[in-house]
């Protein structure tokens, strides 16, 4: 159910930072035109860390609207504190989303029996397919792969986000974890090594301003067509790249405004792409064919 180009959703905001549903509806329909082939709203492009507890639920709610059954819909629901993802992820399963990603708690640097206790205590609560989300980078906190291994016993947690772009990381897991267990890509520019390595799909930044390439790359690759896929990608690597010049999502909510896909809208701390990386950022898309 959950593979291929799995699109991590921006979240549109006006340019007072307010939230625009006519553009969301507009997007979705575009990505689901365009062949992305699951949903992921309020991850961190979709600018979770920003939106308050009713905003977020309500995005949830209004995207599974929205998608009306038409593809899968991923709900973000971690936080750093259990009670808060816990309350998060029953809000997503009561809104009828798909699944849920969990990101691991960030700035609390859990230890790893923390991380096991904090998503199994969900897992156990919450009767919806989970993915657990890695991100270091971000969060300074990592799981390793045995705590993976551990969780991917429990009831409810289905696959994983990994986002280190580490394929050895990706290897490991992939020989710890059931067959069944879900090994999704976090990291563009390495997905479809990952996906050699066994994984099922990408949860993609890319994929919001050039959804049918990155479809296309996915399917590829998942199929077994590793020279059509690595194709595709390498059309696509200064663009991964490049959406990554600042914080994501500052620069991607900038391509997509310059495609007129949303406003420019983005909310503190987060702040407007610096205009020096405008044009390095618009040649990558003129590179890419979505420009």
């Amino acid at each position: 159910m959950f593979q291929g180009s799995m699109v991590a959703l921006v979240t549109p905001m006006r340019d007072d930072g307010s939230l625009d549903w006519e553009s969301m509806a507009a997007l979705i329909d575009w990505h689901i035109e365009q062949g992305t082939h699951a949903i992921v709203t309020v991850g961190t492009t979709g600018e979770s860390a920003t939106l308050d507890m009713q905003e977020h639920v309500e995005v949830i709610r209004r995207t599974v609207d929205m998608v009306n059954h038409r593809i899968p819909v991923i709900a973000g629901t971690g936080a750093n504190s259990t009670s808060e993802a816990l309350e998060l992820t029953q809000a997503a399963k009561d809104a009828k989303a798909d699944a849920c990603l969990l990101v691991t708690p960030y700035y609390n640097k859990p230890t790893q029996e923390g991380l096991f206790q904090h998503h199994a205590y969900i897992a156990q609560r919450v009767a919806i397919p989970q993915i657990l989300y890695n991100v270091p980078g971000r969060t300074a906190v990592d799981m390793l792969p045995e705590t993976v291994a551990r969780l991917a016993a429990v009831d409810n947690i289905v696959g994983i986000k990994e986002a280190t772009g580490n394929l050895q990381r990706a290897k490991e897991i992939r020989e710890r974890v059931p067959q069944d267990f879900l090994l999704l890509s976090g990291d563009d520019a390495t997905a479809v090594d990952l996906i050699e390595l066994g994984g099922l799909g990408e949860i993609s930044v890319t994929a919001n301003v050039a959804p049918r390439l990155v479809a296309q790359m996915c399917e590829k690759a998942i199929a077994g067509n590793m020279a059509e896929a690595r194709a595709i990608n390498d059309r696509l690597m200064p663009l991964h790249k490049s959406l990554f010049l600042e914080s994501n999502p500052i620069p991607v909510k900038w391509a997509l405004a310059q495609m007129g896909k949303i406003a420019a809208g983005i909310r503190l701390p987060m702040t407007p792409l610096s205009e020096r990386f405008h044009e390095p950022l618009r040649q990558a898309m003129i590179a890419a064919g979505i420009l």
